[in-house]
């Protein structure tokens, strides 16, 4: 008979016994396993409904905590949304120029606060309301009242040193609202940290005195872009108002391209805005980085020669560069300038982006140097009106963030690289004009400045020798 495990178990226990042995080992059997198996599997079944119990009432919770999803056609909620996650930049906005001329400048004599409720377009409580994420804010300062030659002294350049001045002190005297930013980086970390980022534009070559060192120094002091000219010709090209009261639009001047040049070496946007037709393609086909328009519209849609023609939207689509929409009644609307409204602004936005693409399209309002803006933009609250109806009209939500500041921040941050690339291999450009009458070191430089008109001062000395007052 064959011998069992229990047999064989027993035999080993009577040997143990017998043997006297104190062995503390124990032999354990193997047990039936089917039973503990059974009972195995009835505790996971057990533990899985009980997980699956406690489960569903979180998540339920978890349900409940989720924002509903924003209906697509509810497009004021769109609209707020996608303010509440990207920076609404506008790229121009004058207010620095009205504490100049309405204040003199004085900010802490107590007569302004910038948190009141304040007459114009500007002031802390509807940049909130109007979900605003960056402004560049323009540093101008007007043409010079009679023409000034390339080398004519003025105090523009003071003027505008006052201007950046100004908007300094006055961005850093609301450090909870503002933060001053000089790059695209500290732009997209002020909008985190819940403040508004504030940058520096100068709205017109005329403001540099002619200068590529003076343009060098700006860029220091944290301006970021330049318009090539403002309602007046400069050294460097021709204007838009020039062309507007029959002038020959003559584009950009030899000065122009070395302009071109050095700010294509700063990584400082060229703002093509105020320039003319001619001047806007002299600089898209020499530029060696993207360029900017920070207040224009589109003149196919009104014949404005402030506006971007077609042939220049599509130089910027291959430029990689940004047309911001402008809110000024009389560029809106030419005959009826009262009667511009919201609309009107949507038209010229949505036809940019029909020729240039959504990558192309910002908003740059010119609020607080315009005297009258369109019905339904009437002050920096109604940005998020102007994102809805732009929703309404087709824009998907990425569209909008472009729009809002992505692409801006996009265009800005390829400049600012570009700039990194050529200053490998470039020094600051030097060209600039003579002095007459000086105590020239070359016969070429002598040679050149001829035609100059510059006389050295002679302190009314007469042909007697003497200081000869009235002489």
């Amino acid at each position: 008979m064959p011998t069992t495990e229990a047999d064989k178990m027993t035999s080993a226990e009577s040997e143990a016994a017998s043997n006297g042995s104190t062995s503390q080992e124990v032999i354990l059997s193997v047990p039936d396993s089917r039973p503990r198996g059974i009972l195995r599997r009835w505790g996971l079944t057990l533990l899985a409904f009980s997980a699956a119990a406690i489960s569903l009432p979180l998540t339920s919770l978890n349900s409940l905590m989720q924002p509903a999803p924003i209906d697509p056609h509810d497009y004021g909620a769109r609209a707020k949304d996608v303010l509440s996650k990207t920076p609404l930049i506008d790229g121009h906005n004058d207010l620095p120029h009205l504490i100049r001329v309405e204040l003199y400048g004085k900010m802490y004599d107590g007569s302004f606060n910038f948190n009141d409720k304040l007459l114009g377009h500007t002031d802390v409580q509807r940049m909130r309301k109007g979900q605003m994420g960056g402004q560049f804010w323009s540093v101008f300062v007007e043409c010079p009242e009679a023409h000034v030659d390339i080398d004519d002294p003025t105090h523009l350049v003071r003027d505008t040193l006052e201007q950046i001045d100004i908007a300094r002190r006055f961005i850093h005297e609301y450090p909870s609202t503002f933060q001053y930013c000089d790059t695209p980086s500290c732009a997209r970390a002020a909008f985190k940290s819940g403040r508004i980022a504030s940058m520096i534009g100068i709205e017109g070559g005329h403001q540099v005195g002619n200068s590529l060192g003076a343009i060098r120094q700006m860029y220091d002091l944290g301006a970021r872009y330049i318009t090539t000219t403002h309602n007046c010709d400069n050294a460097f090209a021709t204007a838009a108002s020039t062309v507007a009261a029959g002038g020959e639009d003559k584009g950009l001047t030899p000065f122009g391209h070395e302009y071109v040049a050095e700010m294509n070496r700063l990584g400082m946007m060229i703002d093509l805005s105020h320039v003319s037709h001619q001047t806007m393609r002299d600089i898209l086909s020499i530029t060696q980085a993207p360029v900017i328009f920070s207040h224009s519209g589109a003149y196919e849609v009104q014949k404005h020669l402030r506006h971007v023609p077609d042939d220049v939207l599509r130089s910027i689509k291959k430029n990689g560069g940004i047309v911001m929409a402008v809110f000024v009644n009389r560029f809106l609307n030419m005959k009826n300038p009262d009667q511009a409204t919201i609309h009107d602004v949507v038209d010229h936005i949505m036809h940019i982006v029909k020729i240039a693409g959504w990558e192309c399209i910002g908003v740059g309002s010119d609020f607080s140097g315009t005297p009258a803006v369109p019905i339904g933009l009437e002050d920096v609250s109604k940005y998020p009106d102007l994102v809805a109806l732009l929703a309404e009209r087709g824009a998907t939500d990425e569209q909008l963030r472009g729009f809002a500041g992505e692409n801006l921040l996009r265009v800005w941050g390829n400049i600012e690289k570009r700039g990194k690339e050529i200053q490998v291999t470039t020094k600051p450009n030097e060209a600039a004009t003579g002095f007459a009458n000086s105590p020239f070191m070359f016969r070429s430089t002598r040679e050149k400045s001829k035609n100059l008109k510059r006389v050295p001062h002679n302190f009314n000395v007469n042909n007697k020798g003497i200081h000869a007052p009235g002489n």
